[in-house]
């Protein structure tokens, strides 16, 4: 929209865009890199002063009576009971339980609005007209909105509810369930703390007039500013937060990256890929597993996606996402083999060979760990009395 590419001193030419934020094949100008200094701008949307334009999503609408009960029939995610503003994210699985679309999930009482990457919307949007049927339900890509980012708790969420689009009389703004499990979901992460539970992103909707209107009243006052994709992306990397334009492949399951946590309902009905969630889940080990990745900055080299992880001199993995974190330093995530060891590895690129202290997000056996209950195998049923012993 044109009231974000005109912000003073923000950087739109995507070749300044590390390419570890989005494939420059689905940037276009309307994206921020940054507006002088991302790690500023990472300061402020954690303390709740930023507000990033999310240039790189893309909004789609759902209306009609049956929207939600549809809806919940074909994806991961339990929304039939899904009240007016409420959110959720869903994933669209495969016949073989494979990830292909990803969506933020919000209604308003009316319609049930949808946020996607901008690589994945159109594909989405297609998909979902091709499910309709008989269903009272239009699919409509929203290209006159936008979606604004933010952490909430401070004047960045004043200031962005203010301005958000509200045909109901409430505003649509989504709430990012990552940081806690959600209802029938489950998390692999073994450890006591997950840093996923401070990331309180928000993001709203705007039309043109609340695009301009949030510029104006940002541009009015100290206690708020602008912040870019590097930024926003810095945090979310920390976060251990998946993102289909990053950590998605046509491999990726949901357990892989412990998408189970916010985007899976393990206990609702019959979905389009169920069987492989169910029986992952039930007996464990998904065939790759999500690592936070501490890279060493004396190289100051920044690895692109899909560079190579190598462990005991073998390929093991590749990263999906990396950013230079205020606080961290370099990190990354990486997709990594089940069987990669636990410890340093080395992540390959043309300038260096960059050491790297692994995170275990998801372990090797998870699925396994879970406290589910388990069926006896056929193979182990006692055997029939034998008629000879009386």
């Amino acid at each position: 929209m044109d009231a974000f590419r005109s912000l003073p001193g923000a950087v739109l030419d995507s070749a300044v865009l590390d390419s570890a934020v989005m494939d420059s094949a689905v940037m276009d100008s309307f994206v921020i890199a940054h507006l002088g200094d991302p790690f500023r701008e990472q300061r402020a949307l954690e303390g709740g002063r930023g507000l990033s334009p999310l240039g790189d999503r893309v909004v789609i609408e759902l209306a009609g009576s049956d929207r939600l009960t549809w809806l919940d029939s074909i994806t991961s995610q339990s929304v039939a009971r899904l009240r007016a503003g409420e959110s959720t994210e869903l994933l669209v699985l495969d016949p073989q339980g494979r990830v292909e679309h990803v969506a933020a999930v919000f209604d308003d009482g009316s319609s049930t609005w949808l946020i996607a990457d901008a690589a994945d919307a159109a594909g989405l949007a297609a998909w979902l007209r091709r499910m309709v049927f008989r269903a009272d339900v239009s699919v409509a890509v929203r290209d006159d909105l936008a979606a604004v980012g933010f952490f909430a708790g401070g004047k960045a969420e004043e200031l962005a509810l203010a301005a958000a689009l509200a045909p109901q009389g409430i505003a649509v703004a989504w709430t990012d369930p990552w940081p806690e499990v959600q209802p029938g979901g489950h998390q692999y992460h073994l450890g006591d703390e997950h840093p996923g539970a401070a990331f309180r992103w928000r993001s709203v909707v705007v039309d043109a007039a609340g695009a301009a209107a949030l510029a104006d009243a940002v541009a009015a006052t100290a206690e708020a500013e602008w912040a870019g994709a590097l930024a926003a992306e810095a945090l979310r990397i920390a976060a251990w937060r998946p993102r289909w334009a990053a950590e998605v492949d046509d491999r990726s399951i949901p357990h892989e990256t412990d998408w189970i946590r916010s985007a899976v309902h393990l206990d609702k009905g019959c979905y389009r890929g169920q069987e492989t969630v169910a029986k992952v889940h039930f007996l464990g080990h998904p065939p790759r597993r999500l690592a936070a990745l501490h890279l060493d900055g004396t190289e100051n080299v920044l690895p692109e996606p899909g560079s190579p992880v190598i462990a005991d001199d073998a390929e093991v993995g590749h990263v999906t996402s990396a950013a230079r974190h205020h606080e961290l330093g370099p990190i990354a995530l990486a997709i990594l083999s089940r069987r990669a060891p636990v410890g340093d590895v080395v992540v390959r690129t043309p300038e260096a060979d960059i050491a790297a202290a692994q995170e275990v997000i998801v372990p090797a056996d998870a699925g396994s760990t879970a406290d589910v209950p388990r069926l006896t195998r056929l193979s182990r049923r006692p055997s029939a009395p034998d008629p000879r012993n009386g």
